[in-house]
């Protein structure tokens, strides 16, 4: 982002006024930029280059596969598209996106359906443009540019820009549609990476899971999802794990707010992960699912992953075990 601000002409102290990062830090690749940091900085360049259409965009085509470190290589190395899309959002805390991000297929068509509500306001759509943009930047270099035409849909209306975003995306976007989303043609997701490597794929997918783990170690947060993980289960209410963790339930309140959180948004995204894994991966019957979840009934699971992902949990499963 600072190359690209500087490219258009805008010095570095600009880019980086009241973000608290030094230039020790820009180059250092083990730095860790907090979020907070990140969005000081696209306020700066927001400010500094007002004229320039659709910036989020423009910047997230300058991203890479080289950009995002272990976890861009990780992708590289998986089976199949497939495999690589799934990794990515495995490990998506790992990467530049702030946009919560599903997969999605039906009638032939592939798509990574991208929610911009959680991102403060008046960062939403330049934060989905560059989310997008290295989207389809990824799903070209993966696919070594067999897949040359990316679809863009925005729940926006039409773009002035939207000859621009056609041309990086090979194909002319949609606006006005319920989801942002990027889609691309079904059979190009499993066919075989000439890049992948199993014994590699299997390294820095550990390589992965231990950065996760370090970014995650220490916050209430993390506690937190240990012990709804564990011994007290996902049926837990927040009374209870304050309790486990010797605070008081407003101390806890107070210290998951302070993280950019909630308790029942940490409950929600660890029923979210383990129901996807478990329609893939198990026979578990819908309602042993929802129950093994949390949910009261099936019919507050079923409304719950409808939110997750546009459809049932019987379709997803069914959509999914087919491959």
């Amino acid at each position: 982002m600072i190359n690209f601000a500087i490219n258009e002409g805008v010095d570095l102290e600009t880019c980086l006024l009241g973000t608290a990062i030094s230039e020790q830090q820009l180059n250092d690749g083990s730095a860790l930029i907090e979020p907070e940091q990140e969005m000081r900085l696209i306020e700066n360049l927001m400010l500094a280059l007002p004229d320039i259409p659709v910036l989020g965009f423009r910047i997230g085509l300058c991203y890479n596969i080289a950009t995002f470190g272990i976890w861009g290589f990780s992708l590289r190395t998986c089976r199949t598209l497939r495999d690589a899309l799934q990794v990515a959002l495995r490990f998506l805390p790992l990467s530049t996106a702030y946009c919560e991000i599903t997969l999605f297929e039906q009638d032939g068509t592939f798509s990574l359906r991208m929610n911009p509500q959680g991102i403060p306001s008046h960062l939403r759509q330049f934060l989905l443009e560059r989310d997008m943009a290295a989207g389809i930047i990824l799903v070209k270099e993966l696919s070594l540019n067999e897949i040359q035409s990316v679809v863009a849909e925005f729940i926006e209306p039409t773009s002035e820009d939207a000859r621009f975003i056609e041309s990086a995306c090979a194909a002319k976007p949609t606006f006005q549609n319920t989801y942002n989303a990027l889609s691309i043609p079904s059979k190009h997701l499993d066919k075989p990476l000439s890049t992948y490597d199993a014994t590699l794929a299997s390294m820095l997918t550990e390589q992965c899971s231990k950065q996760l783990r370090e970014r995650q170690t220490g916050g209430t947060a993390e506690q937190v999802r240990q012990h709804i993980l564990g011994e007290l289960g996902l049926t837990a209410s927040l009374e209870d794990v304050a309790s486990a963790l010797a605070v008081s339930s407003r101390t806890l309140r107070r210290k998951l707010d302070q993280e950019k959180t909630s308790f029942r948004g940490v409950v929600e995204e660890e029923r979210k992960q383990m129901a996807f894994q478990l329609l893939t991966d198990s026979d578990m019957k819908i309602e042993e699912l929802a129950a093994h979840l949390g949910y009261t009934d099936t019919r507050s699971f079923t409304r719950a992953f409808q939110r997750w992902s546009d459809c049932s949990p019987s379709h997803y499963r069914q959509t999914n075990k087919q491959h």
